[in-house]
């Protein structure tokens, strides 16, 4: 667990001047190795920071007692999802856009973040349990996650599809049948291949070999290794992956069925999920929001103008 105070700046940032490895060691440690913005040859780290975020007391007062007496918010997250949410090369350091993000909400509302690595598919149940006070790990709002909890809207993100360099499987999202695709454990991508795979069953022609991982990072090492043909996720995600490997990936089409990131809050603490989302329309309001997304090469889609508490979302 690290423990992150705010203004946070973190001491690694995998930002635009990172290079990966060329080892498959070391891109299996994907969401985990150091450098960025320095030389491409000392590795150094980027020296940006995140703004600095002053407390807004009436924001900080709209936070329930329980909280504002524990000073900070434990936070659930799965740490292998760059630039999103990913370890830095300290190998506890919890960094990313979603982590900036969330930490400027934090610091409005006069709180600190604890970030704690965890297993994706265990979040939610870790905020319905109190073992997290909330869920920030890139989670899709939809109707089956907001039966579970509260989910506070904060950025827009579709599906991307990725594969090797120059497609030697001959991957078309569109018609994948026989291939070998890969996708992390839990993710709306999950559903998304399965159906498609059911559509080539239905139609006669071979099932998709869909694997599933644990990590974002092991799925993606997959598909450089030549184990699977391709692979689908988030589109950050994707897009940074092909960026950071130099070559050895690149994307297949277009992002579809954009729908918006959300903080997961206990259905038992709506006072909380609308203090974070008033904490996150903050920030939009200030400028923050737009300066830590443009820093990331994100600002020029997906960006919301407001953020909701379980807002209206389709299916």
């Amino acid at each position: 667990m690290a423990v992150l105070k705010h203004p946070t700046a973190p001491a690694d940032r995998l930002g635009r001047g990172f290079r990966y490895a060329g080892a498959l060691a070391a891109v299996l440690a994907l969401s985990a190795c150091g450098g960025g913005g320095g030389s491409e040859d000392d590795g150094a780290a980027d020296a940006t920071s995140t703004p600095a975020v002053e407390a807004d007391p009436e924001l900080a007062e709209t936070v329930p007692q329980e909280i504002r007496d524990q000073g900070s918010l434990k936070i659930g997250t799965d740490s292998t999802y760059a630039p999103a949410e990913y370890l830095s090369a300290d190998g506890d350091t919890v960094v990313g856009f979603d982590v900036e993000l969330f930490n400027a909400v934090a610091a409005k509302l006069d709180l600190e973040t604890q970030w704690q690595s965890s297993s994706f598919g265990t979040i939610v149940e870790g905020v319905d349990t109190a073992k997290y006070d909330v869920g920030v790990s890139s989670f899709t709002i939809n109707e089956e996650r907001m039966e579970q909890a509260h989910m506070v809207s904060y950025y827009t993100v579709g599906t991307q599809w990725f594969t090797a360099e120059g497609n030697p499987g001959g991957v078309a999202p569109d018609d994948a049948c026989g291939t070998n695709v890969a996708v992390q454990a839990n993710t709306v991508q999950v559903e998304d291949i399965e159906a498609r795979s059911q559509e080539c069953v239905d139609g006669g022609d071979p099932e998709i070999n869909i694997s599933k991982f644990k990590g974002q990072d092991q799925a993606t090492e997959s598909i450089i290794s030549g184990r699977n043909d391709a692979g689908l996720a988030d589109m950050p995600v994707a897009v940074y992956a092909v960026q950071q490997t130099d070559g050895q990936l690149e994307t297949l089409g277009e992002q579809y069925e954009a729908a918006p990131y959300g903080v997961v809050v206990s259905k038992d603490n709506t006072a909380l999920a609308e203090a974070i989302a008033a904490g996150y329309q903050s920030i939009m309001d200030d400028g923050t929001y737009a300066e830590i997304l443009g820093d990331w090469d994100l600002d020029d889609q997906g960006t919301l103008e407001s953020s909701e508490v379980d807002p209206s979302v389709e299916g």
